[in-house]
């Protein structure tokens, strides 16, 4: 089992103010994000100047660590602005930099000395020479080689300096590319992959059109389902914390700024029980375990860490088995609690709540009324605020859900 003194970072994804709230209620040690500008998620919403201090300063209140990323490869008009990007995330308190190009890097050393800097996945750090050599340049951490299996990082732990931190990617979507490094959204919508707006073509869904039968559509796979030709599952590696624990990584990674609020504190809630029961040698509790399967997730797989995966050839499209209904703003100690909404149900639906150290439990809708006193049947009004009783106090930002079926066909 793990030990709890080597119990390693939970770092989860925060691509707004929402999305960093929730990680940080629901158990991250630290937190990632961006800027508006050089950061690998363009479409995340991410973080204006205004915004930053206030991200930082609530993480730190919660003693939660901030990393933001500036991992795009810039060109020369964007290198020129960097510097008073850098000097802006050194005065918010930022307490760490994600870099993967080696002038960004130096610059971040120049600019803002009080952050550490880590080398991002992007770097495609594969082995122990190169994480040496990034340690000897004033790296404090390097983000691993999403490629790498348990036993090269057992390698790269063994044979660098102790105070080189390791990062790996433990739960999320995998690029079907070298840690990022494709064109094919260059090629295809023009949109920039290595600058943050990859359009995620390996996501498509592919048939095949004879050049003369223009509208025509034949499927590539026998199923009649059309074609996965980059058929990528999901990374999930809930069930092997042990594992991860003992090759000496430093950081749990979960990927997802892109991703919503509700996947950004259940991954995390999850991950954090199930990390905590690892690090003190006790089983998972299912009930956590089970958390990842209510997010919506392609087919899960363990990625490289057991060695390559091969070829999926089943439907690798996203399963979407539950919704967030409302999202619970307060709630007094005799459990009458105010709802913001966030998609329609009605009274006497069942539904479930799930919170910071809440474990999962199921009620059927009560009454619901608006903040006027007016009873509503059935809310939907985004963010409308409801009255309700629940059957018992849950703490703010509990999140109330249903099951529905969303997946794609």
């Amino acid at each position: 089992m793990a030990d709890k003194e080597k119990k390693p970072e939970l770092l989860a994804p925060a691509g707004d103010m929402e999305r960093l709230k929730m990680a940080v209620l629901y158990g991250a040690d630290a937190v990632y994000l961006a800027g508006t500008e050089f950061g690998m998620r363009a479409f995340a919403g991410n973080f204006t100047p205004e915004d930053l201090p206030r991200a930082v300063d609530y993480a730190h209140a919660h003693g939660v660590r901030v990393h933001c990323t500036i991992n795009t490869m810039p060109r020369n008009e964007e290198i020129a602005r960097l510097p008073e990007h850098l000097e802006r995330l050194n005065d918010a308190g930022v307490d760490a930099l994600i870099a993967a190009d080696l002038g960004t890097f130096t610059l971040a050393e120049r600019y803002a000395p009080r952050c550490r800097r880590h080398v991002s996945t992007q770097a495609s750090v594969c082995n122990y020479e190169t994480a040496r050599a990034w340690h000897d340049l004033g790296a404090s951490r390097v983000i691993l080689a999403r490629e790498l299996s348990l036993e090269e990082i057992r390698a790269v732990r063994e044979r660098t300096p102790p105070d080189l931190e390791l990062e790996a990617f433990v739960h999320g979507a995998m690029c079907v590319s070298y840690s990022g490094r494709c064109l094919l959204s260059n090629y295809m919508t023009g949109r920039d992959s290595s600058r943050g707006a990859c359009a995620q073509p390996c996501r498509y869904h592919y048939a095949l059109m004879e050049e003369k039968r223009p509208g025509e559509y034949f499927p590539i796979e026998e199923d009649g389902q059309g074609a996965y030709i980059l058929n990528s599952r999901d990374m999930c590696m809930i069930d092997h914390l042990d594992d991860l624990c003992a090759v000496g990584l430093s950081s749990l990674k979960i990927e997802g700024r892109a991703k919503s609020a509700y996947y950004a504190a259940i991954v995390t809630g999850a991950y954090r029980h199930c990390l905590d029961a690892a690090a003190a040698g006790e089983p998972p509790d299912p009930v956590w375990r089970d958390e990842v399967e209510h997010v919506s997730h392609r087919p899960y797989a363990t990625g490289f860490f057991y060695g390559p995966p091969g070829q999926y050839y089943e439907n690798s499209r996203y399963i979407r088995d539950w919704q967030v209904t409302a999202v619970v703003v307060d709630c007094d100690g005799e459990g009458n609690a105010v709802l913001s909404l966030r998609n329609k149900f009605r009274t006497g639906d069942t539904v479930e709540l799930v919170g910071p150290d809440l474990r999962p439990f199921s009620m059927t809708a009560p009454e619901m009324r608006s903040e006027a006193g007016e009873i509503v049947e059935e809310p939907r009004t985004p963010q409308m605020r409801l009255c309700v009783k629940l059957p018992r106090a849950v703490p703010p930002m509990t999140l109330v859900r249903h099951g529905v079926e969303l997946s794609a066909k």
